[in-house]
């Protein structure tokens, strides 16, 4: 994975050919994967493609699924949520993605339910 010039890693987004090859399952189970909120994806590049960093040694990030279903009950589009998930949150002193792939989901979890 590439990195920013601060030395965070660059955001790289994965097309649904992408997630295939990278979580080594059909499409059928990663569309499902994504029906079922253990992924979230966006549109916003034209095509839909999902934040890299939601995957984890070829699995979605365990702790995403409640914390988009938490975000979604908030009233969060898909795009809000990601955005929200990879911004830094000032409260924690980073982004909650950040958070979450530390094991923090309880943190996140609860700050995300405060924004209902």
């Amino acid at each position: 994975m590439s990195e920013n010039v601060d030395g965070t890693p660059a955001l790289e987004w994965l097309t649904l050919p992408d997630l295939v090859e990278v979580l080594d399952e059909p499409l059928g189970k990663v569309r499902r994967l994504i029906d079922e909120h253990h992924l979230v994806g966006s549109r916003r590049t034209g095509v839909f493609a999902v934040p890299s960093l939601f995957i984890v040694d070829g699995r979605p990030l365990s702790s995403l699924r409640g914390t988009i279903i938490v975000l979604q009950d908030a009233g969060f589009t898909d795009d809000e949520l990601i955005d929200w998930l990879l911004a830094e949150e000032e409260s924690m002193g980073r982004s909650p993605i950040a958070a979450l792939l530390a094991g923090h989901k309880s943190e996140v979890r609860r700050i995300a339910r405060t924004l209902a």
